[in-house]
């Protein structure tokens, strides 16, 4: 039997972000992803032209179909753009039992906004008690809860367990956009440090999608049954890989894509 994740976000023209990228990394590390779409996007390596939400009601008759249907045994939640679409989300999934992994997706990697601001409170109310685990890159940590961009590994664990003070059972604090030739991603608990993945930081523009391919990668682990710190585990393992392998794509002319499929299309 397979296993079953769900993806809830928006969809990127350019195939690289979001609904795409969930799809992908789900299938390269062997399970069956569905779909739901928050929103479409006109969007390329270079800039999101066009957003255009889905209805509130087609979001929460797609959420149903799925689960009504499939044994979804772990969800990814994307880009919801408004705060009426974090809302029906919240209610659609609210006799959910199974994990759900939440990007608080907000700025594509073109700087484009993709969550209006007055969604942030809604998003913090919302989703965050429901996620078992959070994966905030630092600006976003920092816009949720109202404070300054974390400059060190110190503030980023203050800042993860003050987000889990907000009602996520974990959050993994991920370090891209911190300064240094290691990238540290720390995963913080029930107050305290659960684990920490490093990597040596890697000079490419091809980082198109890395927060959404990370998150529905572990949403992928949490599916096929592993526990979160085995999860996110392989899920950094993956993308590390997947931006090793970037460059070989040249896809597009500005931020690319990273290889989802890096283990199995040839060099």
């Amino acid at each position: 039997m397979a296993h079953i994740a769900l993806t809830i976000a928006g969809s990127d023209s350019g195939g690289g972000a979001g609904i795409q990228a969930d799809l992908k990394a789900m299938s390269a590390l062997g399970v069956y992803g569905a779909s739901v779409i928050t929103a479409i996007t006109a969007q390329n390596t270079r800039a999101v032209t066009a957003v255009h939400s889905t209805p509130l009601d087609i979001i929460a008759a797609q959420i149903d179909a799925v689960l009504d249907d499939l044994d979804v045994r772990a969800i990814k939640i994307g880009m919801l753009a408004t705060p009426d679409i974090i809302e029906c989300v919240a209610q659609a999934l609210e006799n959910y039992g199974e994990a759900i992994v939440v990007d608080p997706v907000m700025i594509a990697k073109s700087g484009d906004a993709l969550l209006a601001p007055e969604a942030v409170e809604t998003l913090r109310k919302q989703l965050l008690p429901r996620a078992s685990v959070l994966t905030p890159n630092l600006p976003e940590a920092a816009c949720l809860l109202g404070q300054n961009t974390a400059t060190s590994a110190d503030e980023m664990i203050t800042q993860g367990i003050a987000l889990c003070d907000l009602g996520a059972k974990a959050v993994l604090m991920k370090g891209g956009h911190a300064s240094g030739d290691i990238c540290e991603d720390i995963l913080i608990s029930g107050g305290s440090v659960v684990a920490t993945f490093s990597a040596a930081r890697q000079h490419t523009k091809n980082t198109h999608g890395t927060g959404c391919t990370l998150s529905s990668a572990i949403a992928a682990g949490l599916a096929k049954g592993m526990v979160l710190r085995e999860a996110v585990q392989e899920a950094h393992r993956y993308l590390q890989n997947a931006i090793t392998a970037a460059d070989e794509l040249n896809v597009g002319h500005g931020h690319g894509p990273v290889h989802h499929f890096h283990p199995f299309w040839p060099a």
